[in-house]
């Protein structure tokens, strides 16, 4: 386990309690460098969205158990965010959650001269991802193909 894992799991293991105990919904946790500063960021949800005042209520939390805990050797800057509306679906429970949706993926390759795809999502395993253009023609993609996938934002 590289030591960005580590740090990634120890986080989701000191938040969670924290997240539970408001009603809130860890999507996800990442330990990052940007710019030669370390970042660790954690985003979360609830029905309806998150507050800058739900941010804070987590942020104080978790902030004293990293400081009681102090299991990252580098300097870092801890943020507790929303997701935002442009989440990418990484966990099981995004997929479930999007059933019937518009997503859009973003493949590595092209795809017949394409690389950005928009479609209801359908189906979904361990390994693909399938979804239905607007003519109801259906597009399955192997995961491992996909740069992004996230639902898509309509205007």
């Amino acid at each position: 386990m590289s030591k960005k894992e580590e740090y990634e799991q120890k986080a989701e293991q000191l938040l969670l309690p924290i997240i539970e105990a408001h009603g809130f919904e860890l999507v996800d946790v990442e330990y990052v460098k940007e710019a030669g500063n370390w970042y660790l960021r954690s985003y979360i949800d609830k029905p309806g969205g998150i507050t800058v005042d739900d941010c804070e209520i987590v942020s104080r939390a978790f902030s004293d158990k990293l400081d009681e805990e102090d299991f990252i050797e580098d300097s870092y800057i801890m943020e507790v965010s929303s997701p935002g509306l442009g989440r990418p679906l990484k966990k099981e429970k995004d997929y479930a959650r999007s059933m019937g949706k518009l997503l859009e993926i973003r493949t590595y390759r092209p795809i017949n001269k394409e690389k950005e795809f928009y479609g209801i999502l359908t189906a979904y395993d361990s390994n693909s991802v399938t979804i239905e253009d607007e003519n109801q023609n259906p597009h399955t993609f192997d995961k491992k193909e996909i740069a992004l996938i996230r639902l898509a934002i309509e205007f």
